[in-house]
């Protein structure tokens, strides 16, 4: 997996007092997805927060936070997040606050 392990420990330790995270591996990194729902990832280059679209504009307001296109195309209501967002820990608790917001409103899988 081509992915930072610091990145890695950094979003546990964020995570580690949720209830219903899971770890999958996905798009060629980590992805934590709360009660079977995608919430945020880790992958080459950073990591990336699913904060749906109404919360997009916040997040995009961020420093290092652009818009998820891992493909070339953007994905809606998901933001990348690069190293210098990941190291800041205001704006990764931010990011990660908008993912809650959003991931929590949507029914267990």
């Amino acid at each position: 997996m081509a992915y930072d392990e610091g990145t890695l420990e950094l979003l546990r330790n964020d995570l580690q007092d949720l209830d219903g995270l899971a770890e999958k591996r996905m798009f060629g990194g980590i992805a934590f997805m709360l009660n079977g729902n995608m919430l945020c990832g880790v992958h080459k280059d950073g990591a990336m927060y699913r904060v749906g679209k109404e919360n997009e504009a916040a997040a995009l307001a961020l420093p290092g936070a652009q818009p998820m296109a891992f493909t070339g195309r953007r994905m809606g209501g998901f933001i990348d997040a690069g190293p210098a967002a990941v190291a800041d820990d205001g704006t990764r608790t931010t990011l990660l606050e908008l993912a809650l917001a959003y991931v929590t409103t949507l029914p267990p899988k």
